[in-house]
Formats: structure tokens, sequence, C-alpha cells
């Protein structure tokens, strides 16, 4: 006659240590890595570094952001309207100095898997990026340009706000594990915003 257990099944006490969480991990069981995202403008003095500063500042545990500008147009340093709307902001200053996007083609040890062009004008002129990376155009007006100090820095301060929208958006996508074809759309979609 068989015996008929009523209530849970007993347990026996383990041995072992209670297990540890587990790491983020691909769905291919590979660890998550940074992703490189390099962010392209004129002269890489105040859209791409406070693009830079900015992703840095909000997810540098999951992005590693560089920024470049246009051979030959590549500014001496960081525009003073970048500066003031990064300190307004709270975002700290990357201890960097313009440069061209020459120092990432061929990749030097920075491999892009996202350009992000913030100048239309320059979109077209872009190197074949090694690697195939992501690209999308995030136009903003370039207020380096604007000659009165105190509209350029409201005006970086602007830009530095939509920027940021974007960027927490990029932040939040699931970019692991999507195909490739859906994230190139939701990045350059994010493009479109105000």
């Amino acid at each position: 006659m068989d015996k008929i257990r009523h209530g849970p099944p007993h347990k026996r006490p383990s041995n072992r240590a209670p297990s540890k969480p587990s790491k983020p991990a691909l769905h291919s069981g590979v660890m998550h890595r940074k992703i490189n995202v390099l962010f392209v403008s004129r002269r890489n003095t105040l859209r791409s570094i406070m693009a830079q500063a900015c992703l840095t500042h909000i997810a540098e545990k999951r992005f590693h952001a560089r920024s470049c500008g246009l051979p030959l147009r590549v500014g001496t340093a960081v525009d003073p309207a970048a500066v003031s709307a990064l300190r307004t902001a709270g975002i700290p200053l990357p201890d960097i100095k313009p440069r061209s996007w020459n120092e990432f083609v061929p990749a030097r040890g920075f491999e892009a898997e996202f350009v992000i062009a913030l100048d239309a004008d320059i979109e077209r002129l872009q190197p074949a990026w090694p690697g195939q990376p992501h690209t999308a155009l995030w136009a903003y007006p370039d207020t380096a340009a604007i000659a009165d100090p105190e509209e350029a820095a409201h005006k970086a301060l602007q830009t530095l706000y939509s920027m940021r929208r974007r960027l927490e958006l990029l932040a939040s996508l699931p970019l692991y594990g999507s195909d490739r074809e859906s994230v190139r759309a939701d990045i350059r979609d994010l493009g479109y915003m105000a």
C-alpha cells in the first residue's frame, strides 16, 4: 500500500551558502560591457563635449562616451558656454581637449558602437567608422558660432537640457538582445525629439 503524504514536503537543511546574485549577462551568457558612444560635432568644443559629459554623468556604468570634431575645424579649447552650461546643470566637465575624428579612424583602442552626429552639415562628411557602428543625426544649432557670450551660454544650456532628455532615453533602451535594425531606428528616432 502506498503512503500518502499530507502537507508540504519535508525540506532538509542545506549546508551550502546562499548563492550570490548573478551578474548581468547578455542573452548569449557573455557579461555586459560598456557600450562605446562617439559624439561628433564641427569643432568638438561645445555640443559634442556636452553630450559626452552628460552621458558619462547619467550612465557611466553602462556607456563609455567620447567626442570628436571635423579635422582642420577642431577648436583649441572647450567653449566657455559649454563650461557654463555644464556647471549650471551640475555635470562635471571631462578633462579633455577638443580632438579630431582622425583619432578614432582607424580605431585606436576605442571602436564606437554608436556614432551620433550633432551637426547636420558634417553628417555627410564623416569617415567610414571602424566596426560599422549604428549612426544617427541629432542636429543641434551651432551655439559656438554665437558672438554674444550671454546668448551663447543661454542657448548652450537649452541644448544641454534637450540632450539630457535624449540621452536618458538612450540609456533606458534595451540595447542588448535587440535586433540591429530596431536599435538603429530607436536611436535615430531620438533625433526628432524637441
